[in-house]
């Protein structure tokens, strides 16, 4: 059971952390801000995810 758990929970990280690369893509920050929080976000996923969530570039 502890598999089925911590696999779902990876899915749901890569979803949303795919869903946090587009909206940053679609958003009207500099290229260099976007590059840094897909970095961000790619080398830490949790992490990068709640920063992006609390800091990251708004759509205009």
């Amino acid at each position: 059971m502890g598999i089925e758990v911590s696999g779902l929970l990876g899915l749901i990280i890569l979803v949303l952390d795919i869903w946090a690369i587009v909206k940053t893509l679609e958003s009207g920050a500099t290229t260099g801000s976007k590059v840094l929080w897909v970095v961000l976000i790619l080398l830490l996923p949790v992490l990068g995810l709640v920063l992006w969530l609390l800091l990251g570039p708004r759509r205009r």
